[in-house]
């Protein structure tokens, strides 16, 4: 998300935009696809060995997605590459926040090598219609919040970019974060992936060690409370556990979490004027650490924000508020968590 400013449905729009090429042109470069062809699968997708034959995978919409053969040239949301990525499976393009304005990789690319892949678009809106042609994607995959969109795939052109290739989109909302975590393994595995390498399965330990180690940390914490925050110019944004993948795990593993009261038609957080942001009190704060959203430096300059009994402890940490769903990627999020439960203090 380029802000994070008023949301609409599932916290989706943020910017309006789209590329104009038609479908009928796309299609002769390309070659039309559709998500429902091929044979029926398991949910954790099929293909003959080497990827030779042909191959498909049940994706969370419910849909049949299916291929000649198993998918190669691979086009992806971000933080769906990357998380691939840690499994082996490598992508030809992104999409999403890549790149930082000083060239840098963004927070959500991972472990990406970002200056080896096509780059077609890096803010919300921005999807390079004739650049992802041109690629001649056999795949595209990104999470979806509601089931009907894919994230980072323009509303405006959803339609033609959808003509390309087939696409496969993985829930992120409503479930607990183990959710999406199999899921992706799942998609890795068909994709070619080896879900008994050794590194994969080392990566799954020290995920479910990291959860134990939260589990007995929160039990622990004696009642610290945790707020799970993003802050923009104009508002200050206060999420509630339940959509959120992260979130949800964390309070099923005894985090207690701030709940606001009068949260966004869709559920996900309330939005406060930063004259109210003292409307709930939190012995630690985890911060949107997006590149899209103001860090500790650009929060400084406001005074109620300074005046927050976790700011003025010193009881501010990072929130990777759109994880990078492999098990490599989200346990460290919990060891930081549960680190950060160790230390704090009761201050409200």
């Amino acid at each position: 998300m380029p802000q994070f400013t008023v949301p609409d449905p599932t916290r989706r729009r943020f910017l309006a935009a789209g590329a104009a090429l038609g479908v009928g042109a796309l299609a002769a470069a390309c070659g039309s696809s559709s998500d429902d062809t091929g044979p029926a699968a398991a949910p954790g997708g099929s293909g003959a060995p080497g990827g030779d034959g042909p191959w498909s995978f049940v994706d969370d919409r419910g849909k049949t997605v299916g291929t000649k053969a198993r998918p190669k040239k691979i086009v992806a949301f971000v933080g769906t590459a990357a998380a691939l990525h840690d499994y082996g499976i490598a992508c030809t393009g992104v999409f999403g926040p890549t790149k930082t304005a000083d060239g840098k990789p963004d927070v959500q690319a991972g472990d990406l090598d970002i200056g080896k892949l096509k780059v077609l678009g890096n803010t919300w809106g921005e999807f390079s219609l004739e650049n992802y042609a041109a690629l001649q994607p056999d795949l595209l995959v990104s999470a979806t919040y509601d089931k009907d969109t894919l994230w980072y795939v323009p509303d405006d052109s959803k339609d033609k970019i959808l003509a390309v290739a087939p696409s496969v989109a993985l829930n992120v909302s409503g479930v607990p974060l183990t959710e999406p975590l199999r899921r992706h393994a799942e998609l890795a595995a068909a994709l070619g992936a080896d879900p008994n390498a050794a590194k994969t399965l080392a990566d799954k330990q020290r995920f479910e060690a990291a959860a134990e180690t939260l589990r007995q940390a929160a039990k622990a914490a004696g009642g610290i409370k945790v707020m799970a925050a993003s802050g923009s110019p104009d508002l200050f944004y206060v999420s509630t556990p339940a959509p959120s993948a992260d979130l949800r795990y964390f309070a099923e593993l005894g985090v207690d979490f701030v709940l606001p009261k009068n949260v966004d038609r869709q559920g996900y957080f309330e939005s406060l004027s930063w004259e109210a942001v003292g409307t709930y009190q939190a012995d630690v704060i985890i911060l949107d650490n997006r590149s899209t959203a103001l860090q500790p430096q650009g929060l400084a300059g406001k005074p109620t924000w300074r005046e927050l009994p976790a700011v003025k402890a010193g009881q501010v940490v990072p929130w990777v508020s759109e994880p990078r769903y492999s098990y490599a990627g989200c346990a460290p999020l919990l060891e930081q968590l549960a680190a950060t439960l160790q230390k704090a203090r009761k201050l409200t």
